[in-house]
């Protein structure tokens, strides 16, 4: 096993990869971060492959690998991962937050390897975005005044989070990497609204208000066909090979694109749906609480989901 920063250390020492400021020219994300700790703001900090100049070429990257998806008919996965994940591929129970995603840890060890295999699915690929700032990347050290690697909680951070994928042989790269805001930023835009006009949604939550749904893609003139499949609210990260089966044949043959509500269960689901119906799948997260008129859910507003007026 790597010491507890090595992968990272590698990625940022090396100049593949840079910590710069998500700049989105339309978003406006001062109303969460004044209702919030004064640390949010360390968020907007992320990580950034050498190869792309900003923020906005992110949008565009995510935005072309969606569109080839749907039009080519291409397995298109979209994972997002932060506290809950790290926690969970540290085999701790800290992974059950907002919603319970496992039982004990010895459910965590059992189902490791299905989520090991599905990495490496995703990686050769689809898009992770993982949560990567300088206040969960591990242990304090001081580069240039910023202090890039702070104490985590529990051992679980992006730090342990990396080097738990470098183990298992999945290093992230310029191809399978985007910022974690990113897909809620690209999400909540006019240019994925526009992308889905006309098309079938199949979303994947415990719950859905097609209505609310109808209502938020309206905003944008945009009409997209929307189903609803129901999935369990709980224990999809530890029990999605019994269930499988039963999400995979609740959707529609004829989606154009899903949009999953998983919890820690997303990356094996998301990864099995593009898979096998060939098409975008993408863990949308609090969007579908946007979505549905359900922000409470999710305790409030997030980052990079807000436009200014």
């Amino acid at each position: 096993m790597r010491n507890d920063r090595e992968y990272l250390h590698e990625l940022l020492d090396g100049g593949e990869f840079r910590l710069s400021r998500l700049d989105l020219p339309d978003i406006n994300n001062e109303p969460v971060i004044r209702v919030n700790v004064p640390d949010i703001v360390e968020q907007e900090t992320c990580l950034f492959h050498r190869g792309v100049a900003d923020g906005s070429d992110y949008l565009d990257i995510l935005h072309h690998y969606v569109k080839v998806g749907m039009e080519e008919r291409r397995s298109a996965p979209v994972v997002r991962f932060a506290d809950g994940e790290y926690a969970f591929y540290q085999f701790t129970l800290g992974c059950n937050g907002l919603y319970r995603q496992a039982e004990s840890v010895g459910a965590i060890r059992r189902a490791m390897s299905l989520h090991i295999d599905a990495f490496r699915r995703l990686a050769a690929g689809g898009k992770m975005a993982p949560l990567i700032f300088p206040g969960n990347l591990g242990r304090e050290k001081k580069r240039g005044g910023l202090s890039l690697f702070r104490r985590s909680v529990g051992g679980a951070s992006a730090v342990s989070f990396l080097n738990f994928l470098h183990d298992n042989g999945i290093d992230l790269t310029g191809e399978n990497y985007l910022p974690f805001y990113v897909v809620y930023a690209y999400l909540t835009s006019e240019a994925f609204a526009r992308l889905v006009d006309g098309r079938k949604l199949c979303i994947l939550n415990a719950d859905c208000n097609p209505g609310a749904c109808q209502e938020w893609f309206a905003r944008f003139s945009s009409r997209p066909g929307i189903v609803f499949a129901e999935i369990p609210a709980e224990y999809i990260a530890t029990q999605w090979g019994t269930m499988r089966e039963g999400v995979l044949e609740k959707i529609p043959p004829d989606t154009d694109l899903c949009l999953a509500g998983a919890g820690v269960g997303a990356l094996p689901l998301c990864v099995d749906v593009a898979g096998c119906f060939s098409m975008p799948a993408l863990d949308a997260g609090h969007v579908l609480n946007m979505m549905n008129g359900r922000e409470d859910k999710s305790n409030g507003s997030r980052l990079y989901t807000l436009r200014k007026s």
